[in-house]
C-alpha cells in the first residue's frame, strides 16, 4: 500500500508486525470507550466486523455475498448521525495511521540487523567488485559521486506537524517495547504510556484551520533535518567509508561528500504568489541561523570530549595565539562610547557586571548532554524574526517565534558549559550586540539595558566561577580552538539575528563564518592533531562526524533553488523592452530574441535603468534576481524554469541574473558573492520533453554560452525533467517513455559538445507523479544519463516518511548511493532490439491518444470528474501555501498535477497511472506481439519497471469502491463514462498480468499485498462513509460540521493509501 517505502517494501518483518498493530488497536479501543462510552464501540465494532467479512468474501471469490455486506454496511452508514459519522471517521483514521506507524517500525527493525542487507553499501560494493569492477575505479566513482536530495513542499503532507511528533513517539516507544530485558513493571509502565499517547492523539484535533506560508513550510524543512538527517548523515558516511575500506582498502576522505541536499522551501515561487523575494531571503538567513545552531551545539559536546593535552606543534601555536589574543583585548579597558568589537565589550563587562540574583539557564547541565530523540529540542528554541507566523496558528507551543528583542538574546544564548572541574571556560560566553556608530542617545540607552539585562548577570558568574586560561598550565589545547570557534560561531548567529530582524549590522568579515571552508581549518587542524599524537580513536568519532557535516550542511545546510515560470520572465523583458522603445520582447521570434539576448549578455553595461516603472508582479521578478544576487551560490543552488521550451528561456534568465549582479555590486562598491546561480531548464509537457534535446543543442551551439557553461560551471549542464504535468497530459505509460526518450537526447546533446550532463528529476510522491522505488527508478533510466551525478526531488509527505527518523533517512541514503554507483558502472540495458523501440512507441501512442480523448477531449468528462471525486474540496484541507490551480480557469489543463492525482486516489479509482494503458496493450498484443512484450519485461529494464509500477497501482485500484462513488454521487447520465472506465480498468488488469505472468496482482510482492489487505477493514468503511458524507455536503455545503467531517476521510483513506498526491 506505501507508494513511499516500497524501495525496501521486502524487508518489513511481518513477525511481530501484526502484533503490535493489535496491541495499538485494543490500545485505541480502551481510550475510545474512554472517551465515547459503550453504545459508539459497539457501532463502531459493527462497521469494522461487516468490513472484514466482506473483505474475506472478496479473497475467496465470493463477490456475491461480499456485494450484500458491502449494501449493508453502506446503509448503516447512511443512518448514522453526523457526529457518529464524524467519531467513526476520526477513529478509522487513527487506525490506518497506526498501522503505518507499526509498519514503519517494523521496517526499521528489520533493517538493524540483518545478515546481508539488499541495496546496502557493503552489499553493493561486494556484488561490483564481483562483476568485474577493480577496486581503483570502485574507489574513485564512489569519491567522486554528486548526489543531491532536494526537499519541496508540495501539498500533499497532510498530517499537522503535532501528529507527526506524537506519531514518532509512539514508533519510539513500540522500539522500546521490542527490548528483550523489560520486566513485567517496565512493560506496565510502557503500556502507560502508550495509553497517554493514544489519548493526546485522539483529544488533537487533525485538520489545520489556517494554511501554512512559504516560512512555515520551510521550517517544517529545516525540522526534517534537525530532528533526523543532521544525525542520519555521519551515521550513512560511517557506513559508506568502512563498506569502502573493507572493499578497496581505503576510508571515504573525511571532506567527501556523495550526498547533499537542496530545498525548494521559500524558493518555488511557480504559480505561488506568496513566494516573494522577502521570503526567500529570510528562508536562507534562517535556514543559516539553524545551521550555526547545531553547530554550536556540537562545538559544545566536543570541548567537553576534548580535554586531553598532547597536541601536534601546530595546533599548540594556535591555541596560544587564541589566548594570547584574549589576554590583549582583556587588558584593555574602553570606554562604551568609543569603537570597540565583540571581544571588548565582553571582556570589558566580566568588570562591571554585578553578581546575579540567580544561576544562569542549564548551568547545572554538562555540555555532553545529549537532546531527546523524540522530543525537538528545535522546538524549544525561539527562531529570530518577528515576520514569522506560527506552522499553524494553533500550533503556538510549537511554533519559533521571536517575542521580543530582549528576551532574543538570553533565548538564543547557548547553555553554559560546565567542565570536569565545575568551571566554565572564558571562550563560551555569548555574543552580545555589536556597537552600532549611528544610534542615537535614546537608543544607545535602550541598548545598553538591552545589553545588561540580557549578558550582564551570566557574565558576572562565569568571571566569579572560571580561573583565566592563560594562568592554567595544563590547559587543553583542543578546548581553546574549540572554545574560540564557538565565540565566532556564536557571532555569526547573533549577525544572522540580526539581519532577520532587520537591523543594523555592523561586524567585521573576520569576526563571523562566512564560508565552510572558514569553519573547516580549524577542526581539520584538531582532526590532524589527533591523528599525528596516536589519538585516531579519538578524531573519529564525534570530530569527524562533524567535519562531514559541515562538508556535508555547509552553512546553509540546504542551499535554496528558485523556481519560476518562463512566461514571467517574458513579461519581464517585454517591460524592459518596451521601456527602452525596442519593441515587445514577447513577439519577437526564436532567433531575434537569442540575438538580442546573447548581445546584451556579451556586453558589460546593465540593461535594466534605475529609473524603470514596472509592474508588482515584474517588479517581483527583479526584486528575485536581486536577491540572488546578494546572496550568491554559497546560500543558492539553481534557478529552474518551469514550462521552458525554448534556448531564449535559459538565456533570458541568464541575461536578469547578470544584470541583477552588475547592479547590486555597484550599489555596494564591491563584487557581489562569488558564483552566479546554475539556470536549469524544466521540461514538463509532452511537446516540451520531445524537443528537449533540440533545445539543448542550440543552447551549446552558442559560443557564448558553451564557454559560460565550462567556466562558471565545470562543464557541466543540468536539465530537469517533469513527471507530474507530463503524466497529466500524457498519462503515465506514455509520459514515462517520453521522458526516457528525452533523457537520451538531451545526453546524447551533451556529449556532442563535450559537456558533463546532470539529469535533475522532478519525481511526485505518488506513481502518477512520477514515484515509487527510487532504486527501481534510478536504475531503469537510459544508459549514460546516469554517470554518477544526479539530482532529484523529495515532495511533501515523502520527506518525512523517507526522512522522517535518522534510521530510515540512513536507509535512504544509502539507496540513494547505491543505485546511482550501479547506474553508473554498471548501467542498465537498452532495448534489445530496434523492434522494442518501435512497440514502445506505438504502445506511447496508442495509450496517449486513448487517455487524452477520455481527459480532454470527451465533453462529460470534467462534470464526471467534479461529481465522482472530492477535488473541489481538497482546496480546504489547508496542506500547502501555493493554489491548486496555476490560473482560474476550471479545465483540467490548469488544474495542479497534485490535486489530480490526489481526488482519484481518493476514491481509490486512481485513474492517471492505468487510462489509456488497457487499451494499448491489447492492440499490441492483438497484432501477435504478446511474447515481444513478455521478452521487453523480462530483459528490458525500463519496461519491466514502468509495467511494475502499474501493476502496483492496480492493486491498489478498487472498482467496487470506486462504482460506489459512482452510484451515489454521479449523475445518472454521466453513469455510462463510470462503467466505460472501470472496463478500461479491466482490461489493464487483465493484460499487465498476461505480460508479467502473474495470476494475481503484486505476486512478486508479497508482503506490499499482505499489507493492503491489512488496511482494508478499515479503509473499505472510510472510503464509504466519504461518499455519504460528500452526498449531504453537496445538499448543504454551508455546513462545517460536514466538510470537517470530510477532510478527516481524506486524512483517512490518504494514511490508508500511504499517500496523497
Amino acid at each position: 500500500m506505501a507508494d513511499i517505502t516500497d524501495d525496501i517494501a521486502e524487508e518489513i518483518s511481518l513477525r511481530g508486525f501484526e502484533d503490535d498493530c493489535r496491541l495499538l488497536e485494543n490500545l485505541l479501543n480502551d481510550v475510545l470507550h474512554r472517551e465515547l462510552g459503550p453504545g459508539f464501540m459497539e457501532k463502531l465494532d459493527k462497521t469494522k466486523v461487516l468490513a472484514q467479512s466482506a473483505c474475506n468474501l472478496r479473497m475467496a471469490g465470493m463477490e456475491g455475498s461480499a456485494e450484500v455486506l458491502e449494501k449493508q454496511m453502506a446503509e448503516e452508514i447512511s443512518r448514522m448521525t453526523l457526529e457518529e459519522a464524524l467519531s467513526i471517521a476520526r477513529a478509522l483514521s487513527h487506525y490506518l495511521n497506526l498501522t503505518g506507524i507499526a509498519e514503519t517500525h517494523h521496517r526499521v527493525t528489520k533493517a538493524k540487523n540483518p545478515p546481508v542487507l539488499a541495496k546496502s553499501c557493503d552489499d553493493t560494493l561486494n556484488q561490483l567488485l564481483q562483476s568485474g569492477v577493480s577496486p581503483e575505479e570502485l574507489y574513485n566513482t564512489v569519491c567522486d559521486q554528486e548526489v543531491e536530495i532536494v526537499l519541496t513542499a508540495h501539498p500533499t503532507q497532510i498530517h499537522r506537524r503535532t501528529l507527526q511528533y506524537k506519531h514518532i513517539r509512539i514508533a519510539h516507544l513500540l522500539e522500546y517495547n521490542d527490548r528483550p530485558d523489560l520486566g513485567h513493571e517496565d512493560r506496565d509502565m510502557l503500556i502507560e504510556d502508550l495509553v497517554r499517547e493514544l489519548t493526546s492523539v485522539w483529544q488533537t484535533d487533525e485538520l489545520r484551520r489556517h494554511k501554512p506560508t512559504p516560512v512555515d513550510e520551510a521550517r517544517a524543512g529545516l525540522n526534517i533535518v534537525e530532528q533526523s538527517l543532521w544525525r542520519a548523515v555521519p551515521h550513512y558516511l560511517r557506513r559508506l567509508s568502512n563498506s569502502l575500506k573493507k572493499h578497496t582498502g581505503k576510508p571515504l576522505p573525511l571532506t567527501c561528500t556523495p550526498i547533499k541536499f537542496g530545498s525548494w522551501m521559500g524558493g518555488d515561487r511557480d504559480g505561488n504568489p506568496n513566494v516573494t523575494a522577502k521570503v526567500t531571503k529570510d528562508v536562507n538567513l534562517l535556514s543559516r541561523w539553524m545551521a550555526i545552531d547545531l553547530y554550536v551545539r556540537e562545538i559544545d559536546n566536543l570541548r567537553f570530549e576534548l580535554s586531553v593535552n598532547q597536541c601536534s606543534d601546530k595546533l599548540s601555536r594556535l591555541a596560544h595565539e587564541i589566548l594570547e589574543k584574549e589576554n590583549y583585548l582583556e587588558d584593555r579597558h574602553q570606554n562604551w562610547s568609543q569603537p570597540s568589537s565583540w571581544v571588548q565589550q565582553k571582556n570589558r563587562n566580566h568588570h562591571a557586571a554585578p553578581f546575579p540574583s540567580q544561576l544562569p539557564a542549564g548551568a547545572d547541565l554538562p555540555s555532553c548532554a545529549e537532546h531527546n530523540d523524540v522530543d525537538s529540542h528545535y522546538n524549544g528554541f525561539d527562531i529570530p524574526g518577528t515576520g514569522f507566523l506560527p506552522f499553524n496558528r494553533e500550533d503556538s507551543q510549537e511554533s519559533l517565534i521571536l517575542k521580543g528583542s530582549s528576551r532574543n538574546t538570553a533565548r538564543f544564548s547557548s547553555k553554559a558549559d560546565v567542565n570536569e572541574n565545575g568551571n566554565t571556560p572564558r571562550s563560551s560566553q555569548p555574543a552580545v550586540l555589536n556597537r552600532v556608530p549611528s544610534l542615537t542617545s535614546n537608543q544607545l540607552s535602550a541598548q545598553r539595558k538591552l545589553f545588561a539585562e540580557s549578558q550582564v548577570g551570566r557574565s558576572s558568574f562565569r568571571k566569579l566561577m572560571e580561573s583565566s586560561s592563560s594562568q592554567m598550565p595544563g590547559i587543553a589545547p583542543y578546548r581553546v580552538v574549540m572554545g574560540d570557534v564557538k565565540e565566532k560561531l556564536l557571532r555569526t548567529r547573533r549577525r544572522l539575528e540580526l539581519l532577520l530582524e532587520n537591523q543594523p549590522c555592523d561586524f567585521d568579515c573576520w569576526d563571523y563564518y562566512s564560508t565552510t571552508e572558514e569553519l573547516l581549518e580549524p577542526l581539520l587542524i584538531c582532526y590532524d592533531s589527533l591523528q599525528s599524537c596516536g589519538s585516531g580513536i579519538l578524531a573519529d568519532g564525534r570530530l569527524a562526524d562533524l567535519i562531514r557535516r559541515a562538508s556535508t550542511f555547509g552553512m546553509a545546510l540546504m542551499k535554496l533553488d528558485l523556481r519560476q515560470e518562463s512566461g514571467r520572465h517574458s513579461e519581464t523583458l517585454d517591460a524592459i523592452t518596451n521601456f527602452l522603445d525596442m519593441g515587445t520582447y514577447s513577439e519577437w521570434d526564436e532567433d531575434k530574441k537569442v540575438e538580442f539576448l546573447i548581445k546584451e549578455l556579451k556586453g558589460k553595461r546593465p540593461l535594466v535603468p534605475s529609473s524603470i516603472e514596472v509592474s508588482s508582479d515584474v517588479r517581483e521578478v527583479l526584486d528575485t534576481f536581486r536577491v540572488a544576487a546578494e546572496l550568491g551560490s554559497d546560500s543558492l543552488g539553481a534557478y529552474v524554469i518551469s514550462m521552458a521550451s525554448n534556448a531564449s528561456d535559459v538565456l533570458a534568465v541568464e541575461l536578469l541574473q547578470k544584470d541583477a549582479r552588475l547592479a547590486v555590486s555597484g550599489e555596494l562598491g564591491r563584487p557581489c558573492p562569488p558564483g552566479s546561480l546554475r539556470v536549469v531548464p524544466l521540461f514538463e509537457t509532452l511537446k516540451d520533453l520531445r524537443d528537449a534535446g533540440s533545445v539543448i543543442r542550440k543552447l551549446l551551439s552558442i559560443d557564448w554560452y558553451r564557454e559560460h557553461i565550462i567556466r562558471n560551471h565545470s562543464g557541466h549542464q543540468e536539465v530537469m525533467v517533469g513527471y507530474s504535468d507530463s503524466g497529466k497530459d500524457a498519462g503515465r505509460f506514455a509520459a514515462a517513455w517520453e521522458l526516457y526518450k528525452a533523457q537520451e537526447d538531451v545526453a546524447a546533446a551533451c556529449n556532442e559538445y563535450g559537456i558533463k550532463i546532470t539529469l535533475f528529476h522532478g519525481r511526485g510522491g505518488s506513481i502518477g507523479r512520477g514515484g515509487g522505488p527510487t532504486s527501481l527508478a534510478i536504475q531503469s533510466q537510459p544508459p549514460g544519463s546516469v554517470m554518477g551525478t544526479l539530482r532529484s526531488t523529495e515532495q511533501g509527505e515523502m520527506v518525512q516518511a523517507k526522512f522522517g527518523l535518522p534510521q530510515m533517512a540512513v536507509r535512504q541514503l544509502e539507496i540513494y548511493t547505491t543505485a546511482v554507483l550501479l547506474a553508473t558502472l554498471r548501467p542498465p540495458k537498452p532495448p534489445k532490439e530496434e523492434k522494442w523501440r518501435k512497440l514502445m512507441d506505438e504502445i506511447s501512442k496508442t495509450s496517449c491518444n486513448a487517455y487524452r480523448s477520455t481527459v480532454y477531449q470527451n465533453p462529460e468528462f470534467l462534470a464526471y470528474f467534479h461529481e465522482a471525486t472530492p477535488e473541489a474540496e481538497l482546496g480546504c484541507l489547508n496542506i500547502g501555501s501555493r493554489p491548486t490551480r496555476r490560473k482560474t480557469t476550471a479545465g483540467i489543463g490548469h488544474l495542479r498535477a497534485i490535486p489530480w492525482v490526489f481526488a482519484w486516489t481518493q476514491t481509490r479509482f486512481v485513474l492517471p497511472v492505468w487510462l489509456g494503458v488497457g487499451t494499448s496493450l491489447k492492440g499490441i498484443c492483438e497484432n501477435g506481439h504478446t511474447e515481444d512484450l513478455k521478452a521487453m519485461y523480462r530483459e528490458w529494464p525500463f519496461f519491466q519497471t514502468t509495467v511494475d509500477l502499474i501493476e502496483m497501482v492496480l492493486g491498489k485500484a478498487d472498482m467496487p469502491i470506486a462504482k460506489h462513488y459512482d452510484d451515489v454521487l454521479v449523475s445518472e447520465s454521466r453513469r455510462n463514462l463510470g462503467s466505460e472506465l472501470r472496463s478500461e480498468l479491466a482490461t489493464a488488469e487483465k493484460f499487465v498480468l498476461l505480460i508479467t505472468g502473474h495470476e494475481k496482482l503484486s505476486e512478486n510482492n508479497r508482503t506490499l499485498r499482505k499489507l493492503i489487505e491489512n488496511r482494508l477493514p478499515y479503509l473499505n468503511p472510510m472510503n464509504m462513509l466519504q461518499v455519504e458524507i460528500l452526498k449531504r455536503l453537496r445538499q448543504d455545503e454551508d455546513n462545517k460540521k460536514l466538510r470537517d467531517a470530510l477532510l478527516i476521510t481524506i486524512n483517512g483513506i490518504a494514511a490508508g493509501m500511504r499517500n496523497t498526491g
